[in-house]
């Protein structure tokens, strides 16, 4: 294949000084990965391919860049080190970028085109700039001052934001700027996603234009009942008191409303979201004709889902169906409104994989556009003149991601026609017609690769070919460059487990090597991919580890039967699935039992904590990184939807699914490191962990970041943690092969 020969041409080009990856160069510049790029877009008119990429001297700034698909040429539109030389953040857009997990980075973290595909609109630093794409050398700055989550709207009269907690509009035609509420502050949010709905159910942005430009359905929401969590906030210099509204499990959430404004007149109307206040509000949408709102309506428990639909003009409202589960309704964004039919398409996971299916506006069902023993990850792109529906999903292997045609009418519902080439893994990014698409693409010996295809999947340009010749950055620690194998076993219950392995440097199958074992283990996270991997792993299998990971039951992209099995017990399969994969690694000859290590972070964390209680025997050391130790320390939407209930209401859950009740099982070496600003895991979580292990008289090791959050970023941080990680490896197992 293609990729292969890249390789091997590459390792025939590779200087004769080799070097093994350093810890130092992972996280130096430039990125070891290539040139990559991020935040794919086909301009509106498809004469560009836009995207951010990070500079040559710091791949965590990004810029914005260009391929100008006529004359064939890559330019940076805007240099974001230029335009705003020193990036001075707000605490709330540090707060939405924790969200969003980008707070490692700097610069232009997004941008949106014009729908002419002239103009494009470029957030930095609190401020708002207008860039024309023929002449992006004199970007206008049109709005300043605490600006989040900009909009062009659809037809591009305006350009829509909030600021300090209010929705604003300016008409581009009169250069006027409208705030559009007044009631924001304190409390009162408008125009914004909430916090469990940004970090729970994917929603980052807390308003939605009509396609017409004539409404604005926005979120109003009042924390007041949310419990004040107030946190210390420990930095080097300095400690900062904050009072957080955190809504843990069984405290009151925010009340939402849903409101419609005239962004012409500022005329505002309320939405009755019904009788049940005690509700999540998922997200709204607006049919292709603008003229009904579609609202989603989640249950406090999660085991329903209303979809409900609002004629814009009188705002009376009919239902238009239901999704129940029993265990949980998965929310998704994966509604689309055709534009040429009274219809729209709509995921659900009834089948027990998740699916597509045609609705008529009334509610109705029409068919099914796909259906079988596999699942969509999510639509791509809706091509309603070429009668084709583009998605992503793992059909022909679990472990891959593959690009799909389905067919509009629902004739290959049950043979999507794959349109990516390569096994491995394929993100695709979509032109607004669905014509054409960029195709980021990489495997485990392929960095990122990015080339534009029609939608049938045929070459039109390399955008960045990154082929491993001798000028890449990775050139150099090629020869060294491990293979990462792939397998399956069965869990107790008999559903298939993936895998992958690194064995070290060097390897010698009559050797015994210590294991340094990655887990997660949460739901929907899927860490067994045939990607261009991390290149811990890499270094760590090059220090003398065989490197393990598995994707135990509850993991992402899977069937429900599959991530169903750990609710109400969170703790439990998990552990036990990651349990069968240490007990396999036992048994193989070139392992030593008594050297495997486990390492997580966050729900990974959590997961360390349970295995070093529940199988110290079999596990030498871990390491715990942010932690959750309790569960009704966590947020409502994520930790009630997988324990089954609030502490009030399943004590007994919350009781066995945390770490507390099995601690006097933990006799193995632990290291336990977490941010002491973290808003996502509280620092709460650690410290009562502290506690009770001083309380059984349990030695640990102890590592906390002044003034970090949840993901301790930067890549100072990040080499510390990383290093400090290695190092209590090495302490405890060693890094070389026993005979």
């Amino acid at each position: 294949m293609r990729p292969l020969l890249y390789l091997l041409a590459a390792l025939a080009a590779a200087p004769a000084s080799a070097e093994r990856l350093t810890l130092d160069r992972i996280y130096g510049d430039p990125a070891l990965a290539g040139p990559g790029v991020r935040s794919l877009r086909v301009s509106p008119d498809g004469e560009r391919v836009t995207f951010l990429r990070g500079r040559a001297d710091n791949q965590y700034q990004l810029d914005l860049w260009e391929y100008n698909m006529k004359n064939k040429t890559t330019q940076r539109l805007v240099d974001s080190k230029r335009l705003v030389p020193n990036e001075e953040l707000s605490l709330e857009e540090k707060a939405r970028r924790e969200r969003a997990r980008t707070a490692g980075l700097s610069g232009i973290i997004t941008y949106n085109w014009s729908p002419d595909g002239k103009q494009l609109l470029v957030p930095i630093g609190g401020d708002l700039y207008l860039v024309d794409a023929a002449k992006p050398d004199a970007p206008r700055k049109v709005a300043s001052g605490n600006v989040t989550d900009p909009k062009i709207s659809p037809k591009g009269r305006y350009v829509s934001f909030v600021r300090d907690q209010n929705l604003v509009v300016i008409d581009l035609q009169t250069g006027a700027e409208r705030q559009l509420t007044t009631d924001g502050k304190g409390t009162i949010h408008n125009g914004e996603a909430e916090f469990v709905a940004q970090e729970e159910m994917d929603q980052h942005t807390g308003y939605y234009w009509a396609p017409d430009d004539s409404a604005i359905a926005y979120r109003r929401y009042d924390e007041k009942p949310v419990p004040v969590v107030r946190r210390f906030e420990i930095f080097a210099d300095r400690t900062e008191v904050i009072d957080q509204h955190y809504p843990a499990a069984g405290d009151p959430n925010v009340l939402i409303e849903l409101m419609i404004v005239n962004p012409a007149t500022g005329q505002q109307r309320r939405i009755d979201l019904g009788a049940e206040k005690d509700i999540y509000l998922v997200r709204a949408d607006f049919s292709a004709d603008a003229r009904t709102l579609v609202y989603q309506r989640q249950s406090r428990d999660q085991k329903r889902l209303d979809l409900v639909a609002v004629d814009v003009a009188t705002l009376a409202q009919r239902p238009l169906f239901t999704e129940t589960s029993a265990t949980w309704v998965e929310v998704h964004n994966d509604l689309r409104f055709l534009k040429n039919k009274k219809a729209f398409i709509w995921a659900s996971e009834r089948s027990g994989r998740k699916h597509l299916y045609l609705y008529g506006l009334d509610g109705k069902l029409q068919y099914p556009l796909s259906k079988g023993e596999w699942g969509v990850d999510n639509i791509l792109a809706v091509d309603e003149a070429g009668g084709r529906v583009y998605v992503s999903s793992n059909k022909d292997a679990v472990i891959d991601k593959q690009t799909y045609a389905l067919k509009l009418d629902g004739s290959n519902a049950a043979n999507p026609v794959r349109i990516t080439s390569g096994d491995g893994w394929h993100e695709a990014a979509f032109a607004g017609n669905g014509k054409i698409f960029v195709d980021t693409y990489s495997n485990p010996r392929t960095p990122p690769q990015v080339s534009i295809r029609r939608a049938d999947g045929t070459m039109v340009e390399w955008l960045e070919k990154n082929e491993l010749n001798a000028n890449h950055p990775y050139a150099k620690y090629l020869p060294d460059h491990l293979t990462t194998e792939y397998g399956t076993m069965k869990a107790k219950d008999g559903q298939t487990l993936h895998y992958s392995i690194i064995k070290p440097a060097d390897f010698d199958p009559n050797k015994r090597y210590p294991v340094f074992l990655f887990t997660y283990g949460g739901p929907h996270s899927q860490r067994v991919t045939r990607a261009w991997g991390n290149y811990f792993d890499q270094y760590m299998a090059q220090q003398g580890f065989v490197v393990f990971r598995l994707d135990n039951r509850g993991s992402g992209r899977r069937e429900r039967a599959f991530t169903d099995a750990l609710y109400g017990n969170l703790g439990s399969v998990e552990v036990e699935d990651q349990i069968t994969g240490i007990d396999w690694l036992a048994q193989q000859s070139f392992v030593d039992p008594k050297r495997i290590g486990v390492f997580g972070w966050s729900y990974g964390g959590f997961m360390t904590l349970r295995l070093l209680a529940a199988a110290s025997d079999k596990i030498a050391m871990g390491v715990s990184v942010a932690p959750v130790t309790d569960w009704a320390l966590y947020d409502t939407h994520y930790t009630e939807r997988y324990v089954g209930g609030t502490p009030k209401s399943a004590p007994a859950a919350y009781e066995r699914s945390g770490v507390f009740a099995h601690l006097d099982g933990m006799k193995s070496k632990l290291l336990l490191i977490h941010g002491m600003a973290d808003d996502n895991v509280l620092f709460t979580n650690t410290t009562r962990l502290i506690d009770e292990l001083v309380k059984r008289n349990v030695q640990f090791d102890l590592m906390t970041y002044p003034g970090a959050k949840h993901g301790i970023s930067g890549k100072v941080n990040q080499r510390h943690v990383y290093g400090l990680i290695e190092a209590f490896y090495k302490k405890n197992l060693g890094g070389t092969a026993a005979q």
